[in-house]
């Protein structure tokens, strides 16, 4: 009988390096704040996105260059999730990332591979499964095995039936807003002398 390795929680308060992999692209360092970490799921923040231009779906904007996010990480998992704002702290909706599950490679150092599929729900509207062609293309050129391909479609549908289901996303999400971020780091960091 095998025996799991044990993951390396992060503790509230630290931070985490994600090494983010994406096909034909060079591989993405983030680092975000630890907000919670238990069994159900990890939290962090990104106060400022760092992106370069408003990423839009359907000529909407969901996330604009310095904008706040809340990502949720779930150990074993074949997705993340995070909630999207605008700068100015609007919400716009979930994103959800197809990927490799996390390899937490330490507490606090952490790698994933983006699978190019994407789940959109967004404040107002019908939820969309984005990228389709771009994991085909991947697949294609032999960037991605058809075995991993198969599997993060296989994901993409179980989040979209879930939604449908009202099953997903688990309810860990749904207990987060930039109001109880702000609250966490304030609690995290302890009053201002």
């Amino acid at each position: 009988m095998t025996r799991r390795r044990s993951i390396p929680l992060p503790a509230p308060g630290t931070t985490v390096e994600i090494r983010y992999r994406r096909l034909r692209r060079p591989t993405e360092t983030y680092r975000q704040q630890v907000l919670k970490s238990g069994a159900r799921g990890i939290v962090t923040f990104q106060p400022r996105t760092p992106i370069d231009a408003p990423l839009t779906v359907a000529d909407t904007t969901i996330l604009e260059p310095g904008s706040p996010v809340i990502w949720f990480t779930f150990p074993r998992a074949w997705h993340d999730i995070g909630l999207f704002h605008l700068a100015d702290g609007t919400f716009t909706g979930l994103y959800a990332n197809i990927l490799t599950p996390v390899e937490f490679a330490s507490e606090h150092c952490w790698e994933t591979t983006d699978l190019c599929l994407d789940v959109w729900v967004p404040q107002r509207g019908t939820a969309c499964l984005l990228d389709e062609a771009e994991l085909a293309d991947a697949e294609a050129a032999g960037l991605v095995a058809s075995e991993v391909a198969a599997r993060a479609r296989e994901e993409a549908s179980a989040l979209m039936e879930g939604l449908a289901a009202a099953s997903w996303p688990p309810a860990l999400v749904g207990e987060w807003s930039l109001a109880r971020v702000d609250s966490s780091l304030l609690g995290l960091r302890g009053p201002r002398l």
